[in-house]
């Protein structure tokens, strides 16, 4: 079956489609993942693991160079974790890319795990210190706050419980996050991500017949007393049935709504997919919900959230110049 992936931008304030976007990498097979967004600068992952950094005002993108696992053994693994995350450090005012790999061999004690960052101010990967927690799901994409990077990760293997662990873009050192006491005694969903330069963390549960939607924030950066309920909400005519996701996005300009997707979802030979996905703005003072209506956009999609810049990409790697027709 042949998928088409196409970029969009829209003003999510306005709700206008603003314009399609010619992406550099050409015709894709698979999904192309973003893995970041930063200042105006996408890092974008092809289908054959190509890594690009794009600016879509200015047009121009570069493609990151490559790097090796840098590990002896590798045919005794059978198993793979990749972790990436995208940021910029103010002070060293530099772009950076992490990359975690962790490889599970078939002896349950041999586990590998490597941690490198990409500097685009010097165009290079290094390793830094290896980490001490355990990926286990196959790829995920960290998020940015407080010039940290995010993702949630498991302290023992075998534990089921979820940590958040932040890497520090300027110090370069992982540090562990509490979250909220939320949800203990229900079977939930979450999403967690960073709205409006906090962190935020989204748990979705049943509650009797109806489906609950909580948000939460953490209002000072590490302080896990800091912690609010900012929404709960548990409209049926608005709120899916499980499993499908409840995800806050961003606040409206003035801050007195929260902009939600909506994506219902299918299983289909053991993965869920995305049916349809749909926007509504959440009143937090009438606690009210209204329809958003995006015309020009396809059913299903993914979000995420750029500003337009004039920020250049300087490394000395082949660059592209796609010209919008």
């Amino acid at each position: 079956m042949w998928y088409e992936y196409h970029f969009f931008s829209v003003n999510y304030d306005s709700g206008e489609t603003i314009q399609r976007l010619n992406h550099p990498l050409g015709e894709q097979k698979k999904a192309i993942k973003i893995l970041g967004s930063c200042n105006g600068l996408l890092a974008l992952i092809d289908d054959n693991d190509r890594i690009f950094l794009w600016n879509p005002s200015t047009r121009k993108s570069q493609v990151l160079p490559s790097t090796e696992i840098e590990i002896s053994s590798l045919s005794i693994c059978f198993d793979r974790s990749t972790f990436y995350g995208f940021g910029y450090d103010p002070i060293s005012d530099d772009y950076k890319l992490v990359r975690m790999v962790q490889l599970h061999g078939n002896n349950k004690g041999y586990l590998h795990s490597e941690a490198k960052v990409y500097s685009l101010r010097s165009n290079c990967w290094r390793r830094i210190k290896d980490f001490c927690f355990y990926l286990i799901f196959a790829r995920e994409f960290g998020f940015l706050a407080n010039n940290a990077l995010h993702w949630m990760v498991f302290k023992p293997p075998k534990s089921g419980k979820q940590n958040l662990v932040g890497f520090d873009l300027r110090t370069e050192e992982f540090r562990f996050l509490e979250l909220p006491e939320f949800c203990l005694d229900k079977l939930f969903c979450y999403d967690i991500k960073a709205m409006g330069g906090f962190i935020c963390l989204t748990a979705t549960y049943r509650e009797l017949d109806t489906v609950v939607v909580d948000v939460w924030i953490m209002k000072e950066y590490g302080v896990k007393a800091s912690w609010i309920k900012l929404i709960s909400w548990n409209e049926p005519h608005f709120i899916p049935r499980f499993p499908s996701l409840v995800v806050p996005l961003a606040f409206s300009k003035n801050g007195d709504k929260v902009l939600f997707n909506i994506s219902y979802k299918c299983r289909n030979f053991g993965k869920w997919y995305n049916l349809r996905d749909k926007f509504v703005w959440y009143d937090l003072l009438g606690e009210r919900v209204e329809k958003v209506e995006i015309r020009g956009i396809p059913t299903s999609f993914d979000v995420h959230f750029y500003v337009e810049s004039l920020v250049p990409i300087n490394g000395n790697a082949v660059m592209i110049n796609n010209e919008m027709p």
